[in-house]
């Protein structure tokens, strides 16, 4: 696969936030999704339509200014369904390059995903939502049915931010070009 030919459909890029998993992260919402789960919290990123296309090379660059700029510790993929972008098992080589950590959020099952994409991240949260088994215990997680993989050490000694009932994080962000964005847990 050329790399330099990758593109990735970004719905929105959110350079440092603490509400998608431990640490400073940066996070990256693609736009699209296959499952379309009853009550998504992302219902605006379920249509399969081309939103903003970023190279590989300048999400890297995204990616090397957060780092600097923020100090964060890794990446968070979610959704729409992240496993639909070709290249995405690249681009998270190409983060754990930079020495950043990767989580990936997808509707999907882990047995359903190929190998590269599983070898290429630190943790999977998987399984889609299903709106009559609503988790409030868990940070990050959306129903009971999803479960969280270590696929490498990288966050097992941060299973606590998942698991420890904390207080709930609701972040507000207002850029340029996506005008104001609301993310992390809904306030109980």
């Amino acid at each position: 696969m050329n790399l330099k030919t990758l593109k990735f459909n970004i719905a929105c890029i959110n350079q440092c936030t603490e509400a998608e998993g431990p640490g400073r992260r940066l996070a990256i919402w693609f736009q699209g999704c296959d499952k379309h789960c009853e009550n998504c919290c992302n219902p605006e990123l379920l249509e399969l339509k081309a939103a903003n296309i970023l190279s590989i090379d300048q999400i890297i660059d995204i990616i090397k200014e957060a780092k600097i700029q923020f100090n964060i510790e890794g990446i968070t993929f979610l959704g729409g369904e992240p496993v639909l972008q070709q290249g995405l098992a690249e681009l998270s080589q190409k983060i754990r390059d930079l020495g950043l950590g990767t989580i990936l959020l997808t509707g999907k099952n882990i047995e359903e995903l190929n190998e590269q994409i599983k070898d290429s991240v630190d943790l999977i949260i998987d399984g889609g939502y299903e709106k009559d088994k609503p988790d409030n215990e868990r940070n990050l997680i959306g129903s009971s049915n999803q479960r969280i993989f270590f696929i490498t050490e990288r966050y097992r000694e941060d299973k606590d931010w998942f698991f420890i009932p904390r207080l709930k994080r609701l972040e507000i962000n207002i850029s340029d070009n996506s005008g104001l964005f609301i993310t992390g847990d809904k306030l109980l």
